[in-house]
């Protein structure tokens, strides 16, 4: 009797153990603690009448940024300011720490930038691609994210 009680003791034991060592693993995974991180306030330069910005506003604070939207009526001023030029033009411009981000440029991109911290101006998606996001629709087409700096040729940053 004496013997399997012990047995079930430490068989009680050990099953906490696991327990605790794999409640300790879930809640304190590495990868979710930086995917969670807080991430910069973004600043979003748009019109207050297109709907695709507004899609893509929605897109960034569903992967975890904090987002300022200002809404004008002219962007000319803002993509001068910010040096992008007019080949890397989109809808809406935005400023997220020393970086721009022009267009409809994935979230997981803007993250990747931040965690890299590459020497750059920031990245672009020129013109309005189907598929991006906020340019969901009946097709998806493949495009190109950007990396621009002043100066230099853009690099293709990556590929969707």
């Amino acid at each position: 009797m004496k013997k399997l009680f012990k047995h079930k003791v430490l068989s009680e034991t050990l099953t906490i153990s696991l327990l605790s060592i794999v409640a300790v693993i879930v809640l304190f995974n590495p990868s979710q603690i930086n995917a969670n991180t807080a991430l910069p306030m973004l600043t979003v330069y748009k019109s207050p009448t297109c709907g695709c910005c507004s899609k893509w506003v929605k897109h960034l604070e569903s992967n975890g940024f904090v987002v300022e939207a200002k809404n004008l009526n002219n962007l000319d001023s803002i993509k001068r300011e910010y040096g992008i030029e007019p080949q890397f033009q989109s809808c809406h411009t935005a400023k997220i720490g020393n970086y721009v981000v022009e267009g409809h440029v994935p979230a997981e991109d803007i993250k990747k930038m931040l965690a890299e911290k590459p020497d750059i101006h920031g990245l672009a998606v020129p013109g309005m691609p189907m598929g991006s996001p906020g340019m969901e629709g009946p097709r998806k087409d493949n495009y190109n994210v950007l990396a621009i700096k002043k100066g230099a040729n853009p690099t293709v940053y990556n590929s969707h």
